[in-house]
């Protein structure tokens, strides 16, 4: 089996995953953490989820590596 077939299988299995943990995710704190900026204004509503951005990135960089060797 290839490589790009491998990371096609993965793919699949972390989205099933997800689709069978998604009402438990959604629970999760996330983008309501302190550190995200919300201004709440009439007519206007910014948000920027800072924190929160920051640790997706680095649960996304963790994730990647694990890939990286475990296909190389």
């Amino acid at each position: 089996m290839s490589n790009t077939q491998k990371i096609i299988i993965l793919i699949g299995v972390i989205i099933i995953l997800l689709g069978f943990l998604w009402p438990y995710l959604s629970k999760l704190p996330l983008f309501r953490l302190p550190g995200d900026i919300v201004v709440d204004k009439p007519n206007f509503k910014l948000f920027i989820p800072i924190t929160s951005m920051i640790i997706i990135s680095i649960l996304l960089t963790l994730f990647f590596w694990i890939i990286r060797k475990f296909f190389n």
